[in-house]
């Protein structure tokens, strides 16, 4: 595949207009270290946007952050953590992640929980269109909800209605303490609903709370049964009284504040990811329909997110677990299968398009006329 990295806007632009010239098809990305991710895009060229970086506006008074694409979510840290702010947006993967790509392809991880999606924290996009048009949703502060939903339809669009090229988001302050600690399960498929209903009744919610099984606990912790681990944040008072009230699921342990940065970077790489997602209060149903896969595919780890409703399989590459994860998704189920990952091969078992409806192709349409923005990365074209 032919790449061309771009370092401004008028680049970005030039270049889908060249595309469009030649119906010729882009892929679109950031750093290009999740390429894996969504189905096979048909492209033989490439646009990156990695060298469109640098945070353009900071105004702390405002907790409000403007950035272009390619700037890292380290970058981001690093700047708002001068000033006792953060962005909280944690996706699986490391810092060195762009902002364009998290929001692109809505990429949230545990702190979701207390924070939201990319979805309740991007103020406002500025995007280069299909047919080389530069547009802009939302605004710079957080009471301008001009353009809000053009905003979030650019989110989680994965780049086919157009190049995200400048992003402005929501920051907080940091905590005056930021703990984590681990509560061990048993091996009962009901423990997560257990957790839920504590959660549930709890008078606050925590910063993170997730349910890992033995395979991933003991990768990330060393433990050898399936665990909770919760991220409690406030002040010192009060994270001491979130402590407690977890006590009721077990004996509790601190763990290391970097056991969420190993648990983002947990996926080796050629994992296959389903996301299994249902209402939380069946959450029952979703964690036994990982721990299916998990028994026929030793190794997989799997995390759930309680309050959510969310379960992420993430399936270690093997003939093996191919085979199974193709019969699998000849099976229908109760849960909702939502795909991340997979290798190359296995797209064509996924099954139909979800975006086949006429309100998504009309959309496409409008935003890219000429089919040039990752064409395929839908399943679209099959």
């Amino acid at each position: 595949m032919t790449a061309l990295a771009v370092d401004s806007v008028d680049a970005v632009r030039d270049r889908v207009r060249d595309a469009v010239d030649r119906r010729t098809g882009l892929r679109v990305l950031g750093r290009g270290s999740w390429l894996d991710a969504g189905r096979p895009v048909s492209a033989t060229e490439s646009l990156a946007t990695r060298d469109l970086s640098g945070i353009t506006e900071y105004v702390p008074g405002d907790l409000t952050l403007t950035a272009r694409a390619g700037t890292t979510l380290g970058e981001v840290r690093e700047a708002t953590a001068a000033h006792g702010q953060w962005l909280a947006l944690d996706p699986h993967g490391s810092d060195s992640g762009t902002l364009g790509a998290t929001i692109a392809t809505a990429s949230a991880g545990p702190l979701a929980t207390a924070f939201g999606t990319p979805r309740d924290l991007v103020l406002g996009v500025e995007f280069v269109t299909g047919d080389g048009v530069v547009a802009r949703g939302g605004g710079r502060v957080v009471k301008n909800v001009a353009g809000f939903d053009l905003t979030r339809l650019m989110i989680g669009s994965w780049g086919t209605l157009g190049v995200i090229t400048e992003v402005t988001v929501r920051l907080h302050a940091r905590p005056e303490a930021d703990e984590s600690i681990v509560v061990p399960l048993s091996r009962d498929l009901a423990e997560p609903s257990r957790v839920r209903t504590l959660l549930r009744r709890l008078p606050f919610v925590p910063y993170a709370c997730e349910i890992l099984n033995d395979s991933l606990a003991n990768q990330i912790l060393g433990l050898d049964s399936s665990a909770a681990i919760v991220r409690l944040g406030g002040n010192h008072e009060a994270v001491a009284a979130q402590r407690s009230a977890f006590i009721e699921l077990g004996e509790t342990a601190p763990i290391p504040a970097d056991t969420w940065q190993r648990l983002r970077l947990a996926e080796p790489n050629g994992s296959a990811v389903i996301r299994l997602s249902t209402r939380p209060s069946e959450l029952d149903r979703a964690w036994a329909e990982a721990a299916r896969i998990a028994s026929a595919c030793p190794g997989t780890l799997v995390l759930a997110t309680p309050l959510r409703g969310v379960v992420r399989c993430i399936v270690p590459p093997t003939p093996t677990h191919d085979a199974h994860l193709r019969g699998l998704f000849g099976t229908t189920t109760k849960v909702k299968r939502i795909v991340e990952r997979l290798p190359g091969a296995l797209w064509s078992a996924v099954g139909p398009s979800p975006i086949a409806d006429h309100l998504s192709a009309g959309i496409k349409r409008t935003f890219d006329p000429h089919g040039v923005l990752n064409p395929g990365i839908f399943g679209e074209n099959q």
